[in-house]
């Protein structure tokens, strides 16, 4: 190792490592993403070389070295985030949530950001006004209504001409009731559907001759109940999956334009999805109404009362830092190549290839602990304790 430092050979190492290192450190301090995978890549070529050098000698070593350094050098070629620039990122359901946080995500990294809100006299749309710069837009976008997608798409492209569009964030969408899937009215399946896919799709479509111009980026905001099946969640999750579904064959269909698409799969977040008590009054007594009497003599009145007990204890159970999902759609607009499937938040991944990789059972046992849910409904309690008194 000493011989190694005093020979030239020893110097020329060194220089080629604080050259690579200063380097390295340049394009992290530059990146809004990726930073740590830099840093890691970037002691790579430094530890191997030591280590090589007190094994192969002098010249064995340097030459590990450099091969180490072009390797990582090209793979941080490929990781190193495109500059935001002028870059425009279009943003639906930027009310609350995620979406609101996106779009001052964005625009503190000085993209040109299109709000879409639901209301543009709202107070997420105030608070945008107050707290962006004046490169954000508010888009008054419910994507349900097609008027209204085709007006958003007039302004934006009034406003990006020549350029295009380079994202679309389709990040709009509700949760509906978590009840038994047998217990929802269909109205709230056709709901979820309209706004969480077939809006998400309307919005795609009319802006995709944007995107085509930037060769940019459609980013589906879905979740983790469309990835796996969860109970209570038939109608959202059944959404978000045709969601995922619809993101993964226009990532094949689009790369011929040189669009890139992802999906976004997070766990669960403290987003304000979940509705107000007032939602769930009015919720709760539709599902109420709907009921057919023989379904509601099997379920019993202290098994849909439950389901609303149930609804306030969903934030106690999400993460209210949203960093992780904010950065997941930052490398998917910005990566060179980005994935085509992020899963930010606890339990995401695991619970997806637990899902995908192992027996059904397993899984299940998983989510009833997971979920813990412990009513049963009427009809099953007194199956039980018929079967108890034989």
């Amino acid at each position: 190792m000493d011989a190694l430092a005093a020979s030239p050979l020893g110097w020329l190492c060194m220089g080629v490592t604080v050259l690579f290192g200063a380097t390295v450190l340049r394009m992290a301090k530059r990146s809004p993403v990726e930073k740590g995978s830099m840093l890691l890549w970037s002691l790579l070529p430094a530890l191997l070389g030591l280590l090589c050098g007190s094994v192969l000698g002098a010249c064995g070593g340097l030459l590990v070295f450099c091969g180490v350094c072009l390797i990582s050098s090209m793979y941080l070629g490929g990781t190193a985030p495109l500059p935001v620039g002028d870059k425009a990122v279009l943003v639906t359901g930027s009310d609350t949530g995620i979406g609101h946080a996106l779009a001052k995500y964005l625009d503190n990294l000085g993209f040109i950001v299109f709000a879409g809100v639901l209301n543009k006299d709202g107070p997420g749309a105030e608070d945008l006004r107050q707290t962006c710069s004046q490169r954000l837009s508010l888009l008054q976008l419910d994507i349900t209504n097609p008027t209204q997608v085709k007006e958003a798409y007039l302004q934006v492209s009034e406003k990006v001409q020549n350029t295009g569009l380079w994202g679309v964030v389709n990040n709009a969408g509700i949760l509906g009731f978590p009840a038994d899937g047998e217990l929802l009215p269909m109205s709230v399946y056709r709901q979820c559907m309209e706004v969480n896919f077939f809006g998400a799709v309307e919005v795609s479509k009319t802006f995709l001759p944007l995107l085509r111009k930037s060769q940019g980026r459609l980013v589906n905001v879905s979740s983790m109940a469309g990835g796996i099946p969860l109970p209570r969640y038939a109608a959202y999750g059944a959404s978000k999956a045709a969601l995922s579904m619809f993101s993964g064959v226009m990532r094949q269909e689009l790369s011929k334009w040189g669009i890139k698409v992802a999906a976004i799969q997070p766990s669960g977040f403290r987003t304000g999805i979940h509705g107000t008590s007032e939602l769930w009054a009015k919720l709760e007594k539709e599902l109420v109404e709907h009921l057919p009497a023989d379904v509601r003599q099997d379920y019993g009145e202290d098994y849909l009362l439950g389901l609303k007990s149930y609804l306030p204890q969903i934030p106690a159970c999400c993460d209210a830092d949203l960093s992780p999902v904010l950065s997941s759609i930052l490398h998917a607009l910005l990566a060179r190549r980005p994935h085509g499937l992020y899963t930010p938040g606890r339990g995401a991944y695991v619970f997806l290839c637990i899902f995908c990789y192992f027996p059904f059972w397993l899984y299940d046992f998983f989510i009833r602990k997971l979920m813990s849910i412990e009513s049963v409904p009427r009809a099953l309690r007194t199956l039980e304790a018929e079967n108890k008194n034989l």
